[in-house]
């Protein structure tokens, strides 16, 4: 809903802030006051083309900025999170548009910097603009299909379409990956084939590369490692290292016996201190008959014959060799062969596995084409009730010569897709005899706009819920009496479900309004501006009797102005 709209310096208007209501607001005034500026600058919000002569005499730029509060369901977040601009979808929604007198333009959306496409499309799922010179909306046959279906209640035939779509794709997807996974796999049969039997013939080990590698780096080392061992064994385990541990154990065994002799008590300390060092030599001495036996086994390990370093490296040279031709890791061989029997054994099944896919594709086109038949049967029945709701509203809007169908035509298979496969397009004909065509085909902007809104009043008749800001300008231009009323009527139970716009000159349309506006031109000579009056109920009655009379305002048009209000 639009709620704000502040114009700046936009042809007739300086400054002029409006407020907006649900429902129906009127719009009147004297051909030339200004009605059309403000929707020339709602436009320029909403991202419509513009020039320089929109500026207002003398100053710099133009300004105008349209504050929205859509719904929390509205399309324009999910638009706004695409585009990469920020929100919060309980705020108000801010479209700004600045117009320079040399005709460049910026546009805003939240104060944030943007394109003016970006307004554009904002603007298309915010307003309708249904007038003598434009129809924005109705007239896009794209959007026709969405609306029968939600007019049609189509929700669930749309629903076990998409859902048998998604389905078939997802069937087609996997036959074609099946398919070309076996000619590629073809194509490399032979390749494959002799990887393997190398693979085979190598027979890699998990993990052996890694394990080749570090016993080649022990074996290098292995001739310098057993010097350094040997010398470590003539250190611990000479003659002369033996033989002065076991004269120092017999010399502190000679000497605790003379201590004691000599009548020392046994458990004395001095006693006790020999008898310690006398243990520690013989603990060194086991102790160095441990460490001999290490040494001994250390070099044991290193005691290799001379052809295993070759033989370690011609087998590591061999693994890394078809690793690199593989272009995996060495230690990754066992996997890199598991995976191309795979490959083969898939190549071998893949006619059987295809065969099954083809099967399943063909079950699933089956049911979407069947899912598709019933959507289109609905749309068709839907079509029908929606042209007769369209028919009943044409004779009291001054259209009983016209006629109008919806058109849903069959689309090739390859052109069907998730939300079915028809066309969709609401044609007219607008003389007897004459075929039906496209809405375009509608020559009077009056009686397009007319026909706009016995659409939408048909359309708002089955309760669609929330609708964007729909603008009808001089939609009853040229027509007066029944037919006005009737174009009232129909603005007004088409507020009920939306908000509406409605610039008029039909006092019949205005007295049916929530809010009427009236439009004027203040000031003198050079200093003209258009400014806007919002009408309290004495002054409303007061602007639809002008309406009625001219200018000059009679009692009479007084009452039949009273008598349009209550009607």
């Amino acid at each position: 809903m639009l709620i704000g709209l502040a114009i700046r310096d936009i042809v007739l208007i300086e400054s002029l802030d409006l407020a907006f209501g649900p429902g129906l607001t009127a719009l009147t005034g004297e051909t030339g006051a200004g009605k059309s500026i403000i929707l020339d600058a709602l436009g320029l919000a909403a991202g419509a083309r513009a020039d320089a002569s929109l500026v207002r005499h003398g100053a710099a730029q133009a300004v105008a900025t349209a504050i929205f509060a859509p719904g929390v369901e509205s399309p324009v977040w999910a638009y706004l999170e695409d585009k990469g601009l920020g929100y919060v979808a309980d705020e108000d929604l801010v479209l700004r548009r600045v117009l320079g007198a040399d005709g460049r333009s910026r546009a805003f959306v939240n104060d944030q910097p943007t394109g003016v496409g970006v307004l554009r499309d904002l603007g298309v799922l915010l307003i309708e603009v249904h007038g003598q010179h434009e129809t924005v909306g109705l007239l896009d046959a794209r959007t026709h299909l969405a609306l029968l279906d939600r007019f049609g209640g189509c929700e669930g035939a749309v629903q076990a379409c998409l859902e048998t779509w998604s389905v078939w794709r997802a069937a087609r997807e996997r036959a074609r990956t099946l398919k070309s996974d076996r000619d590629r796999v073809a194509d490399e049969a032979d390749e494959l084939g002799a990887r393997l039997a190398e693979l085979d013939r190598l027979s890699p080990a998990e993990g052996e590369a890694s394990r080749l590698a570090e016993e080649r780096a022990v074996l290098g080392a292995a001739e310098k490692t057993l010097a350094e061992i040997a010398a470590a064994r003539d250190h611990v385990d000479g003659e002369a290292a033996a033989g002065r541990l076991g004269q120092a154990f017999r010399a502190l065994e000679r000497a605790r016996q003379r201590a004691t002799g000599a009548g020392v008590d046994a458990d004395s300390p001095t006693v006790r201190l020999i008898a310690l060092a006398s243990e520690a030599v013989d603990r060194a001495m086991v102790e160095a008959a441990d460490a001999a036996a290490a040494i001994d086994a250390a070099a044991a390990a290193f005691d290799v014959e001379p052809e295993r370093l070759e033989q370690t490296e011609e087998r590591l040279f061999a693994l890394r060799a078809v690793a690199r031709k593989l272009g995996v890791d060495a230690d990754d061989l066992p996997a890199a062969r598991a995976d191309i029997a795979r490959r083969l054994l898939a190549m071998e099944n893949a006619d059987e596995a295809i065969a099954a896919a083809d099967v399943r594709v063909a079950e699933a086109r089956a049911a979407y084409l069947a899912a598709a038949r019933a959507l289109t049967a609905t749309r068709r029945a839907a079509g029908d009730r929606l042209a007769a709701a369209v028919k009943a509203e044409l004779a009291p809007l001054k259209l009983e010569k016209a006629r109008f169908r919806v058109a849903v035509e069959p689309l090739d298979e390859d052109r069907a897709g998730p939300a079915g496969a028809d066309k969709v397009e609401f044609q007219v004909s607008t003389l007897p005899g004459a075929p039906f065509q496209g809405l375009g085909a509608i020559a009077s902007g009056g009686e397009l706009a007319r026909f706009a809104l016995a659409l939408k009043a048909s359309l708002a008749a089955r309760g669609l819920g929330p609708q964007p800001l729909m603008i009808f300008d001089e939609v009853d231009q040229g027509v007066g009496g029944a037919v006005a009323d009737a174009v009232g009527l129909r603005l007004r139970r088409l507020s009920h479900g939306a908000q509406v716009l409605a610039v008029t000159h039909s006092p019949q349309v205005a007295a049916r309004a929530d809010a009427h506006w009236r439009v004027r031109k203040a000031g003198e000579g050079d200093r003209l501006h258009a400014a806007v009056d919002v009408l309290a109920p004495a002054a409303r009655e007061e602007e639809i009797a002008r309406m009625l009379s001219g200018a000059t305002v009679t009692d009479a048009a007084r009452a039949a102005a009273r008598a349009l209000m209550h009607a």
